[in-house]
């Protein structure tokens, strides 16, 4: 079984529209700053990959808004990781934790870009090895 990877955080009051809540627009950077601690926990920093190269890329996203987040909420953003071929579905959740309440879901599809052209990434492969399922 695969594991899941867990990144707390918290709103801060400019992430919120007129209001009061989170913009729908935030959660992207939810998502994607907790694939990045991800990357780095895993001994991966984006800026040597692209020095090198080598440019996961964002192909798709579907995100389900469930509930909302204000100013000063503490979350948890999740994320599990199921490879598809050359793609990589990124399962993410973030939970308030004050009500252990799911305010959005989202799948996120990643290629990774080597010289510029799709292809199957083995160093993300070894890296991730304890989160992914493969399908």
């Amino acid at each position: 079984m695969a594991l899941t990877f867990e990144n707390r955080m918290k709103v801060r009051d400019y992430e919120c529209d007129s209001q009061g809540v989170v913009n729908n627009a935030i959660y992207l950077h939810y998502f994607e700053a907790t694939r990045h601690e991800l990357m780095e926990k895993r001994g991966m920093r984006l800026r040597d990959l692209t020095d090198a190269n080598i440019t996961p890329v964002v192909r798709n996203v579907n995100i389900r808004y469930r509930s909302y987040l204000r100013g000063s909420d503490e979350f948890v953003c999740r994320v599990e990781i199921e490879r598809k071929g050359l793609r990589y579905l990124f399962h993410q959740q973030i939970v308030r934790t004050s009500d252990n309440v799911l305010c959005a879901d989202a799948v996120i599809e990643v290629v990774c870009l080597i010289n510029g052209k799709v292809a199957k990434p083995d160093m993300f492969d070894k890296a991730f090895a304890d989160y992914i399922n493969w399908k």
